[in-house]
């Protein structure tokens, strides 16, 4: 075989095979959930006067939805007397005007809610918690971002977990409350069902770290304090924390039976700007505190499941340069008289990029939905989208290797409710910036599986072009849907 082929296939299988490693790591994952699912958590005790919380609220230019999440936090069943509510404002436009007015209007109603509105924004979001903290003797500390809605009695069993002092956290699941707003919305829900449902229920059951997820959850302030507070030097501070805070020795709760609703984002742009700044800021808290939990004296379950958490974007760089290889190694394929080796291109690809995926996210809906199996028809699109994402989050990877840039970009969001049909484009007021560069190389990859595919089919190898054709749909739909920032116009699928 010439040099060429050798040194194609065999970046390919190396690349496949990591792939293939965190793909089994998903099932191990699911093996988890499943032996330790009954493990439900239970508070040591119940207080008999419950303790003061503070309730903090960071927002950034959240005109579309800031009412909505002060009236619903002002709406908990919770002790007046024992419930502060911090509305944490680094706004720049008219949520300003909307906030003050309506806390001084809550104020004026009995609810001990304060307006703090930051001049600057050192330090982005953790900035701003880390302001409010100090203007607070609570030793609770809640935190809800501006696309959630509380329900009323969300802390009504979840606050007694804190009866056990050695409890630093306790978080609980995310809920979609435009899940069937858009296929995409509905794409989104299942992924975040994954890491909700199995991922957390997982690890926190079965003795390994799991991670705050930077909103609907209860901190302990001295939890936070000891852990060395909330840090500004990655995009996930919620994420750095949570690790720093277990290496001290803190425990976690996870409570997936309590689940805090909130708005997904409606539009490409803003969904992969999410994607962008979850997938950098793994990274960069991977660089930051790999080596301390390997360093430290905590259990190597732990120290191996963390690696696998911290590091898990670094899929995307491979599947982009996958992607690439795909054509050469295919047509290599295609000439190789070897049937054992032309199996194994097929085989790697069904068990990496396929089956993992759809055991672990197809647990994860029987265990929510009672019609689960409807399901089961958003999954090759569930397959594309997460490959259609690997320019956008490979780029978040690189840089978070090489850069050191953590300017937080938020995600719109436009009060899409459970009953919202349309959204047209005027209310899109706030926009994302378009990298056109990035949309470019990912439209240039879907012309680039469409020769591929062509190839496959012409050569009657129809199951390889079909989840060839995964890929082609993935890059075509992110790059095209990422063109028009704004102009969403989505409608219900339900």
């Amino acid at each position: 075989m010439e040099t060429w082929k050798i040194i194609v296939l065999s970046l390919y299988f190396a690349i496949m095979t990591v792939l293939s490693i965190y793909g089994f790591h998903r099932y191990f994952l699911v093996f988890l959930y499943y032996r330790y699912k009954k493990n439900v958590p239970k508070p040591a005790s119940r207080f008999s006067e419950l303790p003061g919380v503070v309730v903090q609220l960071p927002i950034f230019n959240e005109a579309t939805v800031v009412e909505r999440l002060i009236n619903s936090v002002c709406a908990l069943d919770y002790p007046r007397d024992r419930l502060e509510i911090q509305v944490l404002d680094d706004s720049t436009d008219e949520t300003q005007k909307l906030a003050r007015n309506l806390v001084e209007k809550k104020r004026a109603e009995g609810y001990d809610i304060t307006y703090i509105h930051r001049v600057d924004r050192r330090g982005f979001k953790a900035g701003a918690l880390e302001d409010g903290l100090k203007q607070t003797d609570k030793n609770l500390v809640a935190i809800f971002d501006a696309d959630f809605v509380p329900k009323p009695d969300i802390f009504s069993e979840i606050i007694h977990h804190f009866t056990d002092k050695k409890v630093g956290m306790v978080q609980v699941r995310w809920g979609h409350i435009n899940r069937k707003f858009s296929l995409l919305t509905r794409l989104q829900s299942i992924f975040l069902d994954g890491h909700f449902v199995i991922e957390h229920t997982a690890r926190n059951r079965s003795g390994r770290f799991f991670n705050f997820n930077g909103t609907a959850g209860i901190w302990r302030r001295s939890c936070i304090v000891d852990a060395g507070g909330w840090h500004h030097n990655t995009l996930t501070e919620d994420l750095d924390l949570s690790y720093r805070a277990q290496l001290k020795g803190w425990n976690f709760v996870y409570h997936p039976q309590v689940v805090a609703p909130a708005e997904i984002p409606i539009e490409m742009g803003a969904f992969k700007s999410q994607q962008h700044r979850w997938a950098k800021g793994s990274i960069q808290t991977s660089r930051k505190i790999l080596k301390d939990i390997w360093m430290s004296d905590v259990p190597l379950k732990s120290k191996i499941e963390a690696t696998f958490h911290l590091t898990s974007n670094v899929n995307y760089v491979l599947m982009t340069l996958v992607s690439f290889l795909m054509l050469p190694a295919f047509l290599i394929r295609l000439n190789d008289p070897n049937v054992a080796r032309s199996f194994l291109f097929d085989f790697t690809i069904f068990m990496a990029a396929t089956t993992s995926v759809f055991t672990f996210y197809l647990t994860s809906q029987r265990e929510v939905y009672k019609d689960w199996k409807r399901q089961l028809f958003y999954f090759p699109l569930l397959l594309s989208l997460g490959v259609g994402l690997s320019v956008n989050n490979a780029r978040a990877v690189i840089e978070a290797l090489f850069g050191k840039d953590v300017t937080f970009v938020r995600t719109p969001k436009y009060n899409v409710g459970a009953g919202t049909k349309r959204v047209g484009a005027g209310t899109l007021r706030y926009k994302w910036n378009r990298k056109m560069f990035w949309t470019g190389l990912e439209l240039f990859l879907g012309g680039y599986f469409v020769i591929i595919v062509s190839i496959a089919l012409y050569n009657g190898h129809y199951l390889t072009g079909f989840f060839l054709g995964l890929f082609m749909v993935g890059y075509l739909w992110v790059g095209c849907a990422s063109l028009a920032p704004g102009r969403s116009t989505a409608t219900s699928t339900s």
